[in-house]
């Protein structure tokens, strides 16, 4: 049996009242690495100043939150938009500090540096490390997961579990897509090595979200049919919000606007229903940006 289409949404008002919680990711969304969307950050105002509604930005970036919220500072974001910021950086200094007193060796940019700040761990150099935690490529501008191959058959001969403490495989940066550490972590995975993930799409971000916001709200956790996941990635944002029975909106301006031939000069979403029937997963919905 063939599926129902996927509703495309010109408003987020439009289903502003089927939730109380919106789980809403970052890079794409929010901001296009530069600049923040002003809409996108208008509708969440929006929607906060209903009754009872709640705003979590999710995000799989590789630093813990406050970090976070500087740069999206930086780019205009307005902090009225959201309650709480999650990201995988936070999930990976808890997997850190499950591991208490290790060798550690930082594969990635030293902006991420602060992923360690305060964690019972010494940073070594990977001929030494116990575990690797991988935030990103050292140069996203120019390299690739080739560029590490003999660094990673390396940690593979000593069997060094890693943490990637950013699943993306790329994110939008002024309308151009840079690679990301998932890159890394799946070269890793196929020479046999074994990776944790830490964030979207995996089950514990969506625990620790809808826990922050029980707590914020001073009671149990929101309903799950009441929550809905908004994000521009059908494989981290919108597989992992079905996974744990959480609804979808997927932005067609983010790292699939090409392919749903949403670009500068063509508005239109396109053969939307052919793009998603070769998807792994299916949002509930489609918006061009998130607007109000």
């Amino acid at each position: 049996m063939t599926p129902p289409p996927v509703p495309t949404l010109h408003h987020f008002e439009s289903v502003a009242e089927r939730y109380d919680l919106i789980l809403c990711d970052v890079w794409g969304v929010l901001h296009d690495g530069r600049r923040a969307h002003v809409a996108a950050g208008e509708a969440l105002i929006r929607f906060r100043a209903l009754p009872g509604r709640r705003v979590i930005l999710v995000s799989n970036a590789p630093r813990p939150w406050p970090g976070v919220q500087t740069i999206l500072d930086g780019y205009g974001v307005p902090r009225e938009a959201y309650d709480a910021i999650l990201t995988s950086g936070d999930l990976t200094r808890r997997l850190i500090a499950e591991h208490p007193g290790e060798r550690v060796h930082h594969l990635g940019p030293e902006r991420d540096a602060p992923i360690f700040e305060g964690l019972d761990l010494t940073l070594v150099p990977g001929e030494d490390a116990q575990r690797v935690v991988c935030t990103g490529l050292f140069d996203d501008d120019t390299e690739t997961a080739d560029d590490y191959r003999e660094t990673l058959a390396d940690f593979r001969a000593r069997n060094v579990p890693m943490i990637c403490a950013n699943p993306d495989l790329v994110v939008e940066r002024d309308k151009k897509l840079i690679p990301c550490a998932g890159l890394i972590a799946q070269a890793y995975e196929a020479i046999g090595g074994a990776v944790v993930y830490a964030g979207k799409p995996y089950r514990p971000v969506y625990e620790t979200a809808l826990k922050m916001a029980g707590e914020l709200a001073g009671g149990p956790a929101p309903e799950i049919a009441r929550t809905v996941a908004v994000g521009d990635a059908i494989r981290t944002d919108i597989a992992g919000a079905a996974a744990y029975g959480i609804p979808s909106i997927l932005v067609a301006r983010g790292i699939h606007a090409e392919e749903l031939g949403v670009t500068a000069d063509h508005h239109s979403l396109g053969d939307i229903a052919g793009w998603l029937s070769r998807q792994p997963v299916r949002p509930d919905a489609v918006i061009e940006r998130l607007v109000w």
